[in-house]
């Protein structure tokens, strides 16, 4: 996770550098104001693929013969934005890939739960991504880059958003129920509903989006964390 995330990071960074710089809102960052070498941000990414390889090289060799698949979109999915409005699902794709990975490093395989908690995680991180585009809608259709924002607008963005999280609730139920998980799985599933109808508030009340993707991220890691704590205690208790 260190390292596929720094070597994402980084390359985010060095890619969008003249982008972020062109943005009010991100033009202050290190790489694109100028107080930081380019190169730098290449050694990152360089150190932290290498950090990834070492590591997936000690757990098996399906992770192994993955690794090219998870480097790859780690490094390259910042390019997406300059020709796809979809670039939103391959964050939460590679994203996704975090759970994913550890389920496979553990088995050595996949099975049906990993694959539906895989599409839970890239519709969940697609959703608020969603939120997130809004900040940068203005600028992003003058500097022609493709988010779902800028390409439908903003109110049906907002829509989608909880849109996305509702599928995300079906493809979390439907990974407990595949993976047998214990009767403590349901109150995840229950803090995912109270997700929701916050978020559903939250957009419907609030006209600031910056405020807006305050609320929502909060909100969006309170339940990250609930939700590992059911689901532990889920197969742990029963």
């Amino acid at each position: 996770m260190l390292g596929a995330r720094t070597a994402a990071m980084a390359a985010n960074r060095y890619l969008d550098r003249e982008i972020d710089a062109r943005n009010p809102r991100t033009a202050n960052r290190a790489l694109a104001a100028g107080r930081l070498n380019p190169a730098i941000m290449l050694w990152a990414c360089g150190a932290g693929l290498a950090l990834l390889a070492i590591s997936a090289w000690q757990l098996n060799p399906l992770c192994v013969k993955l690794l090219p698949v998870a480097a790859l979109g780690a490094v390259f999915y910042p390019l997406c934005k300059r020709y796809t409005w979809l670039t939103h699902f391959v964050l939460g794709a590679v994203d996704a890939c975090a759970p994913l990975g550890a389920f496979i490093a553990i088995r050595g395989g996949i099975d049906l739960s990993a694959v539906l908690l895989f599409l839970a995680v890239t519709v969940w991180v697609a959703g608020f991504d969603v939120i997130y585009a809004l900040m940068d809608f203005g600028v992003d259709r003058a500097q022609t880059l493709s988010s779902l924002p800028a390409r439908f607008g903003e109110r049906p963005a907002r829509s989608l958003a909880i849109g996305l999280h509702a599928l995300m609730i079906v493809f979390l139920t439907a990974a407990g129920l595949a993976g047998y998980a214990g009767k403590l799985y349901v109150l995840g599933i229950l803090a995912a509903g109270v997700l929701l109808l916050a978020e559903i508030r939250a957009i419907e009340r609030e006209p600031d989006i910056f405020t807006l993707n305050d609320l929502v991220f909060k909100a969006n890691m309170a339940f990250s964390v609930v939700f590992l704590a059911t689901t532990a205690a889920a197969f742990s208790l029963g």
